[in-house]
């Protein structure tokens, strides 16, 4: 439950939304870096995408709350946060698994493979974030 102060500094929706896009763009830009990076080193895509999603998702995480739905620190909202991302994980991790190896017989290119799968992986992700976030944990 949140306070009158609380409720009543919330932001609008469209201020709500650009700043989840601002911050997903960030968050992005941490995870495809990492996955990039893991990759370099040898890691395979599945396991250097499970480590550049924590990293990129504990990013959003943190400024969201703060941010985008100015929520305080709650446990019962952090629980429910850790929920959501276990089954964003799923989703995407999933989605990344399925679409990058066909991406690259189908393309050639690591790269294009790499960018477009990430890029499934994440609006699909990103979406689902958005409207469970708003909707049920920080309403």
């Amino acid at each position: 439950m949140s306070s009158p102060q609380e409720a009543s500094a919330k932001p609008s929706l469209g201020t709500q939304l650009f700043r989840f896009v601002v911050t997903g763009g960030l968050s992005a830009i941490v995870d495809f870096g990492l996955l990039n990076a893991f990759m370099a080193l040898g890691l395979g895509y599945i396991g250097a995408k499970a480590l550049s999603f924590v990293a990129g998702t504990t990013t959003a995480y943190l400024i969201n709350r703060r941010w985008t739905f100015v929520a305080e620190p709650s446990k019962r909202r952090f629980a429910a946060v850790v929920v959501l991302y276990a089954a964003t994980f799923a989703v995407q991790v999933g989605l990344w698994a399925l679409c990058y190896p066909w991406l690259l017989a189908v393309s050639g290119s690591e790269i294009v493979a790499r960018v477009i799968g990430f890029v499934i992986a994440q609006g699909v992700a990103t979406t689902l974030n958005f409207i469970v976030q708003r909707t049920l944990i920080f309403r």
